[in-house]
């Protein structure tokens, strides 16, 4: 079964305390994409400009994903520049272009009008929703979104979330749209505007997972080398994304398993600048690193 993915192409030019990248691919909906063609096939929907090499699409174009939905505009690629310290737990934006993205108004394909999963990366609320307005008959739906949109488009951004069955935001995010320092109590918050499953991104300490009263716990994989970590959550959501749409099921246990192999892939994500790592990888070091995950948690019964 395929994927839909709504967000965005860049080019993002990083500097971390290991280096430094100019211009080179970026962008949520790309990071997304390449984690989740892994799993499954991706349908892409986004907007570049006239300055966008053809390498890139030919790129994406070799990990099965569809780029009928990127559509080329007069003018330049959205572009970032950030900059990270030594803890590398949040980037230092330099400088923003939105460019081309700035009037982006995502029209689907109509063979992807039939796509039975979706995820709406962060772009503005009322964008995602003209997106669902476009899919027939979605099965599966959710969508991420940033501080920009819950402080400055909240109302927007709820009626969205009337209409999704998963949100991934991080625990900065899940604090400023509850209103509510406790993780707990804002994860109970932000079930009541309508999403089943709200999944709480936490960077170097894991992830959180809260459906009705249970809640899931996964780790952070321990790293020696941590490059740069753009594009990690957009990774994390792909990888997760990919392999609930691959299976089709999204019963609760299967959702802890789509959360681990979305750690798998925002932690192989990290260990190198852009996509270097993630484009290389070997579908075994993907099974390898899933195990692995899996000792990391294991302890005996009582007894």
């Amino acid at each position: 079964m395929s994927l839909l993915v709504v967000g965005s192409v860049a080019f993002d030019s990083v500097k971390t305390p290991f280096g430094e990248v100019d211009e080179v691919l970026g962008g949520s909906a790309t990071y997304f994409s390449t984690a989740a063609s892994y799993f499954t096939n991706v349908s892409i929907v986004a907007v570049v400009g006239t300055d966008f090499p053809d390498k890139h699409l030919l790129f994406l174009k070799s990990r099965r994903i569809d780029i009928e939905g990127i559509e080329k505009k007069e003018g330049r690629t959205f572009r970032w520049k950030g900059e990270y310290g030594y803890e590398l737990n949040e980037a230092r934006t330099l400088d923003t272009q939105l460019n081309v993205f700035q009037a982006f108004k995502p029209k689907l394909p109509e063979k992807y009008k039939d796509k039975k999963v979706v995820f709406l990366a962060n772009i503005d609320p009322d964008l995602q929703r003209e997106v669902l307005q476009q899919v027939k008959e979605p099965a599966l739906v959710a969508c991420d979104t940033m501080n920009f949109w819950i402080g400055g488009k909240k109302g927007p951004l709820l009626e969205t979330l009337k209409l999704v069955d998963i949100l991934l935001i991080n625990d900065g995010e899940a604090r400023e749209l509850s209103g509510e320092p406790n993780l707990v109590k804002a994860a109970n918050i932000i079930l009541s505007y309508g999403p089943k499953t709200l999944i709480i991104k936490r960077g170097e300490y894991g992830a959180l997972m809260f459906s009705g009263k249970k809640v899931f716990a996964a780790p952070a994989y321990p790293l020696e080398s941590v490059f740069d970590p753009t594009g990690a959550g957009d990774c994390f959501a792909g990888g997760f994304m990919g392999y609930l749409a691959n299976t089709m099921n999204f019963q609760e246990a299967n959702i802890r398993k789509a959360i681990i192999f979305g750690s798998v892939m925002a932690s192989y994500n990290v260990e190198a600048f852009s996509l270097d790592r993630i484009k290389s990888l070997d579908y075994s070091e993907i099974e390898d690193r899933y195990m692995e995950f899996k000792k990391l948690t294991h302890f005996d019964d009582l007894g």
